[in-house]
Parts: structure tokens; sequence; C-alpha cells
């Protein structure tokens, strides 16, 4: 028999055999898939929007501290949990929200979030104002694109493993002591700020910053940084065993050459030196820029992580539309790209222009349901599967904080424009 013949003999026996897995993974997806929107629709959430103080001592460094204490929305979803109810974890929104030249801030969280939320947001941002707020993006048509309105935008994938860091606000303090004091931090934030100051009333930009908290057994980025250590810096690369039958040949040949050389000539073989160099290699010598990259790696595995997805949109009636004001937002991603560790790249899944030869005819079309999904996307606050990545705190924290006037002077920044006071102690009560 041929090998065809024999192939066709063992599928027409045993086709069935594979059926029962692919129609139980098939039905355990959509049951699965079932019960999460079941219980997602039961989900309520709220947004507040912060209104930030007027000076800020350390922005970056407490807003560190507050995702620190957002990582404690975690919640460990079992089995039961995951199969019966659809209960998964909720993410949140961070969201940097430009309209008509005017920047907002805004957290959206479960209810049932908020006392901790806003406690975290307090004790790094005493001055600061939380306030609960209406859905911006209701303010608009929900049928954008259309006629009047609209809209482009992408979200921003990795280059490299997400392992691998952005550059961080630590990069954007200038060390040398000869600098004043003033110009030695600069705030990435301020050329996004800026950018949106001079948006038009009907010109509208929207950043948001889906996380999750994330440990190593929802994501195994621990195991898969020190993966990438070890290959670094050479440890990954392990001699390969000599098998015990040729050691023993090799000893038995050698003990009756040294023994051949003593009744020859009499004198006796010289011992081996003990140089173990073949069989136990030098490690290679690392420069300084793989051991700033090993270290980064480090730096990012040893901090709390959250799984994170990250867009933009630019959205604007048609007669204001500027489409090269796009650059705001890629220009403000751009600076936290680096050649040697890890950078933002737009997402191709996402693209919302089209150019191709062959399907030319069909490239309006295809722009216009990538518009509508991309912005339902936003609106909803949902992830992509593919375009979701680890970030630690302080990568967070590099994105999104409240900056001081100081390094971001801009006058778009809603501010809170007076200190509240407690009442005094003998204040009178009838």
């Amino acid at each position: 028999m041929t090998p065809q013949q024999i192939l066709w003999e063992i599928f027409k026996y045993w086709w069935w055999v594979p059926t029962p897995f692919v129609i139980g993974s098939l039905a355990g997806f959509f049951w699965l898939y079932w019960k999460r929107t079941e219980w997602a629709r039961k989900q309520e959430f709220i947004l507040l929007e912060i209104k930030i103080p007027e000076n800020v001592l350390k922005p970056i460094k407490a807003m560190e501290n507050v995702f620190s204490g957002f990582w404690q929305l975690y919640s460990p979803v079992g089995l039961k949990d995951k199969w019966f109810k659809g209960k998964f974890s909720v993410p949140f929104s961070l969201e940097i929200v430009g309209i008509g030249g005017k920047t907002h801030f805004f957290v959206r969280i479960p209810v049932n979030a908020r006392n901790l939320i806003e406690s975290v947001l307090y004790s790094q941002y005493p001055d600061a104002e939380i306030m609960e707020s209406k859905d911006y993006t209701k303010n608009i048509p929900q049928n954008i694109p259309n006629d009047e309105w609209d809209v482009t935008g992408h979200d921003y994938a990795f280059v490299k493993d997400d392992v691998y860091p952005i550059k961080t606000y630590a990069k954007f303090f200038e060390e040398k002591a000869e600098i004043s004091k003033e110009e030695k931090r600069i705030d990435p934030l301020s050329v996004l700020l800026e950018g949106v100051a001079k948006l038009k009333p009907d010109e509208q930009l929207w950043v948001q910053i889906n996380a999750m908290p994330v440990t190593g057994k929802e994501n195994d980025y621990i195991g898969r940084g020190k993966d990438i250590i070890d290959e670094l810096s050479g440890r990954s690369v392990k001699p390969k065993p000599k098998p015990a039958i040729k050691e023993v040949t090799d000893l038995s040949i050698g003990v009756v050459k040294d023994a051949a050389n003593v009744l020859i000539s009499g004198k006796v073989a010289d011992s081996p030196s003990g140089d173990k160099s073949e069989e136990f290699p030098r490690p290679p010598q690392l420069t300084q820029g793989e051991r700033d990259v090993i270290s980064a790696i480090e730096e990012k595995i040893s901090k709390s992580s959250f799984n994170v997805g990250i867009r933009y949109v630019y959205l604007a009636k048609k007669d204001v539309f500027f489409g090269p004001n796009v650059t705001i937002p890629m220009s403000f991603f751009t600076q936290f790209n680096t050649n040697n560790l890890n950078a933002f790249k737009p997402y191709s899944g996402t693209a919302t222009s089209f150019n191709t030869i062959l399907l030319w005819f069909l490239d309006k079309r295809r722009s216009y349901s990538r518009k509508r999904k991309m912005f339902k996307r936003y609106v909803d606050r949902e992830q992509i599967s593919g375009a979701t990545y680890i970030m630690n705190i302080e990568e967070l924290a590099s994105l999104f904080h409240f900056p001081s006037r100081m390094l971001a002077p801009s006058s778009a920044v809603s501010r809170v424009e007076s200190k509240k006071g407690e009442a005094p102690l003998n204040l009178p009560i009838e």
C-alpha cells in the first residue's frame, strides 16, 4: 500500500476520535463567551474627573505610588466563578481628554472600587478635587464617522517582547550638577498638553489607557523576563554532557597510553594542568549597553504590573478636521521609545487608512468600517487581545500623571483654583 492509501485507511476508521475534543472546545468557547457577556452587562462603572492641584512637588513619583495602590483591584478568579458565573477581572481606564483646547483627566472604574481609588489618590494628591462626571463620549453622535464628523486614530503595540521596558520618567531627568533645578526635569506630558491647547472648539483628542492588575499566574512575564536575561547574559548556553560510554572509553585508552610510555621510555606522563576552559567556557564579556538592558528588564519585572492596552482617537467636525493633528499623540508616545529597550508602534489591526491595488474599490468602505469599530471600542473601553502587553507601575506613571504648573505651564490644564480649608474649631453649632 502507498502512504496515501495508509493515511486514508486510518482516517476512514478513526476520523471520529478527535471529533468530541473539537466539539467540546467549541462548546466551551461559546459557553464562556455567553457567561462573560452576561456578567459584564451587570457591572456598573463610574467616571471620575480629577482636577489637579496648582503645585505638585513629585508629580510622577507620586503617581507611581498611586498605581501601586490601584493594583489592589486585583481579584483572582476561581474555576467555579469563571465557568459558571463568567466572572473575570475588570480593567479600569485612565483617560487624558482634550476638548476644544482644554485638557481633562479621567479615571473610569467599577462603582464598588470608588472608595479605594479616591483614598489612594487623596493620599498622594491631598489638594486634588475628584468628582463624578458624565461620560464625555456621549456628548457627540454615536454613529461617527458620519456626514458631519470624522475620526481617526489607532491602538498601540510594542516593538519587542513586553518584558523590555519603555523609556520611563527617570530617564527624563538630567543629572549634571551644573544644570539648574528648573532645567533638570522635563515632563514628557507637556508635549501632549501643549498640542491639546492648540485644538479648535470643534476638535477633540482622546487618549485611553486600559489597565488590569496581573500576576505571574495570569501572565508569566517574570519567567519570560528571566529567560531573556539568561539568554542575553550567556547563561542559557550550557556545555553538552559527554556520553558516559565515551568517557569510559577515553579513560581506558588514556590509561593504556600512560602505561606504554612508562614501559618504553621510563618516564611518567605529566599530570593534567586542570584547565577546564573547554569543558566550562567562560561567560561572555558584556558591554555596558548589554548590562543596562539586563538591569532594565530586572527592574521592570520586579514591580507590580498590569495588562495594558493603549489607544487614541482624534475626532472633529469635517469643516475643521485636520489630519496632521494625529502627530500630537504620536509625538507624545515616541518620547518613550528606545532602540535598545522597547518602543511603541501602531497596531496594524486598527489602521484606518488603506491604499491597496487589487481591492482599491473597497478601500473607502474598509476605512469607514475600521473607524466605526475603533470609535465603538473606545466608547466601550474594550481591549483588543492582539494589542495588550505588560507594563509596570513606573511605566504607567510615566504615561499618566498630574503635572505641576512649573513643568507643564499650559493654561489648557484644568486645575484647582483655590485650596479648601477646614471649618474653624470654635464654629457655633445650634
